[in-house]
């Protein structure tokens, strides 16, 4: 990838407290590094050398900050952490020219491969999907996007041991739940029920369910797995749920209904609604709002 310094890349804001009560910062978003200093060898033939480590800085509008490491190929990959703002200024120094000339060039291109990934799957051609989100991964093997491209795409292809290894992959990555991947997360659990991985499906669908995702239409997708596995009981429990979240839930309504008057499931009672025989097909899986 590229090193050349981008003009049109972001500078990055220094690291400094607010310099007096009540002013104003921007917030702080860049590459910082840390320095340790480790021992080789044994005996007579010890040294020591300083390694250099480059980590993603990132805060958010409620100020609390976010460290993620780079990855050999100088791209944020793996785990975050939170830390103070004491705690960067203390053990972290700004390397705003690392970040301009190599990190951000590369961001920037990675996120173009992907969305050449994304635009080949879109019109059906899956070879070049799978190429572009592979050469992605190849940077970033835990690049969200591309994980779930890759995934989407072998699930249009049908290859199910292929997407059952991306969704094992998937289902360790917590941040393959947050609110910004909301989207491909569905899209993801959805596919995986059209091709009848229906116990990858729900593991998926729960495992967000575990990390507090509280979200009427991912209780929907769930009682949708169930119904397809045959699991009445729990298909109306997880309804109900996207009802205490979502009372106006017009299409768990339906499908509750549906439950009742076939005698499938019982459940508490339900405001009147149309019941028809057709529920379940027209209750298919959501996208969040």
């Amino acid at each position: 990838m590229s090193h050349d310094q981008d003009s049109n890349a972001p500078r990055q804001p220094a690291a400094r407290p607010d310099e007096e009560a009540g002013a104003k910062r921007e917030r702080i978003k860049g590459i910082f590094s840390t320095q340790a200093i480790q021992k080789v060898g044994t005996g007579t033939t010890t040294r020591r050398t300083i390694q250099k480590m480059y980590w993603f800085v990132e805060e958010d509008a409620g100020h609390v900050l976010e460290i993620q490491p780079l990855n050999k190929n100088y791209v944020p990959s793996g785990p975050k952490r939170r830390i103070s703002l004491e705690e960067l200024l203390e053990k972290f120094s700004p390397e705003p020219e690392f970040y301009v000339s190599t990190v951000y060039p590369r961001l920037r291109e990675l996120n173009m491969v992907i969305q050449k990934g994304e635009r080949h799957r879109e019109k059906g051609e899956i070879f070049s999907a799978e190429l572009e989100f592979g050469q992605a991964l190849a940077v970033d093997e835990e690049n969200i996007r591309a994980n779930f491209g890759l995934g989407l795409t072998y699930l249009d292809r049908g290859e199910a041991n292929k997407a059952d290894d991306i969704f094992q992959r998937l289902v360790r990555l917590d941040a393959s739940f947050d609110k910004e991947h909301k989207h491909l997360f569905n899209e993801f659990g959805m596919n995986l029920r059209k091709n009848r991985m229906l116990d990858q499906a729900l593991d998926y669908y729960q495992r967000a369910e575990n990390l507090a995702v509280r979200d009427d239409h991912l209780m929907f997708n769930i009682a949708r797995a169930f119904f397809d596995k045959k699991d009445y009981a729990r298909t109306m429990e997880y309804l109900q749920k996207a009802l205490v979240l979502n009372p106006n839930h017009a299409e768990s309504r339906r499908f509750a209904a549906y439950l009742e008057e076939k005698g499938l499931a019982k459940g508490p009672s339900l405001p009147q609604v149309e019941a028809a025989a057709d529920a379940p097909d027209k209750g298919e899986e959501e996208q969040p709002s």
